[in-house]
This record gives C-alpha cells, structure tokens and sequence, in this order.
C-alpha cells in the first residue's frame, strides 16, 4: 500500500490521503471543486465540477494513471437538480471510456461544496 499527495491538487482536509495506491488500484478521495493555487473553492456548479475533474486527473496522474483508468465514480452532489449539468461536464471527460458511475444528492458537502467526486483507477501498466 502507497499514500499518493501531489501538490497539483488540494491537500487533504482531514485525517485522510488523496489517494491510495493497493493492489494495482488507485482509490482517490473525495475532492470537492477547490483551486490548488488558491487554496478556493471556485464559483458555481459548472466550474466546481471542471475542477473537480482536474484535481483528481493530476491526483492518478502522479499515480501513473489517468481519467481513462478509471473504473468506478461515485458522484455527490449538493442539490439534485445540478444533475443535469454536471452530467453534461462529466460527459465532456468521459465521452468515450464511461466508468461505473452512482450519483446521488446528499444533504451538505464539506465547505458548502456543490460536488464531490471519487474514483478507484487501474494503474497503467508498462
């Protein structure tokens, strides 16, 4: 087992890693729309799920992984009624390889978030 950080995504907020890498899987955390360089959470459904698609690409990517490994997503989202739309930006980064995917309205998500994204990847093999 490997914990992953990379400074291209935020840091955790908790008592938890970015990832974790077991038995030729990446399993990522939850990340919610935060800018890395600012250490914000960006505007808006639109730009919170666009982020949170970048956090966890760099996060596998300094896996030896990437979005097209991914498996499995589970989506979290403030309000159900984002579905829509963060299904049409989701579906800008997973047009052609579609993981797993289950998505569902929780009641709060941490710094009043409006999404949450996990996945588990397969690690790219040489």
């Amino acid at each position: 087992m490997k914990y992953i950080l990379t400074d291209k995504a935020p840091k955790a907020v908790g008592p938890y890693s970015q990832a974790i890498v077991s038995n030729g899987l990446v399993f990522c955390s939850g990340q919610i729309g935060i800018d890395p360089k600012t250490n914000e959470l960006v505007d808006g459904i639109e730009d919170q799920t666009r982020q949170v698609l970048k956090n966890l690409s760099e996060v596998l990517q300094a896996n030896g992984s990437s979005l097209e490994q991914v498996v499995k997503t589970t989506v979290y989202l403030a309000d159900i009624k984002d579905y829509v739309t963060m299904n049409e930006i989701y579906g800008q980064y997973f047009s052609k390889h579609k993981p797993a995917r289950a998505a569902f309205a929780v009641s709060h998500l941490p710094k009043d978030a409006l999404i949450e994204i996990e996945v588990v990847a397969e690690i790219l093999k040489d």
